[in-house]
């Protein structure tokens, strides 16, 4: 049997080793309807869709530092990539706008829609990202 990479309009993909004629399966996270997208040949390395825009550095310091060599390759390949995407609409990603994309979500930015990671430990009125005690609320030192 083969494998098959599934999409669902929530914005999950996965695999699956599913028979040719068998019904796409419900999504694991939502349990909706799902379909299928192409599959990236293995070809020994030479197909390749490229970075989808979820995969592209989100940061500054993702482009190392804005390094012109390594933007003009990014820009070729994201060309590429929505070529590929206009000519089929299936491999798009998730096109939710990043609300954030710093500190705690660098390497999974927050997307329109989804709930902010909060730590048990850290209380609702401290919420710009660190634990740790610098005058907000407790004890005050007179002297």
């Amino acid at each position: 049997m083969p494998i098959y990479d599934y999409r669902c309009d929530c914005g999950l993909r996965f695999e699956r080793l599913m028979g040719r004629d068998a019904p796409a399966p419900a999504c694991p996270e939502c349990g909706e309807a799902t379909r299928k997208v192409p599959s990236r040949p293995a070809l020994h390395g030479q197909a390749d869709a490229g970075l989808a825009k979820e995969q592209m550095p989100q940061t500054w310091r993702g482009t190392y530092h804005g390094n012109r060599e390594y933007l003009t390759a990014m820009q070729r390949k994201w060309d590429q990539r929505q070529r590929l995407e206009d000519k089929h609409p299936e491999l798009k990603g998730d096109t939710r706008p990043v609300a954030a994309h710093e500190g705690r979500y660098e390497q999974v930015p927050l997307r329109a829609g989804e709930p902010m990671i909060t730590p048990a430990a850290e209380s609702p009125a401290h919420g710009h990202g660190h634990g740790h005690g610098h005058g907000h609320g407790g004890s005050k030192e007179t002297t």
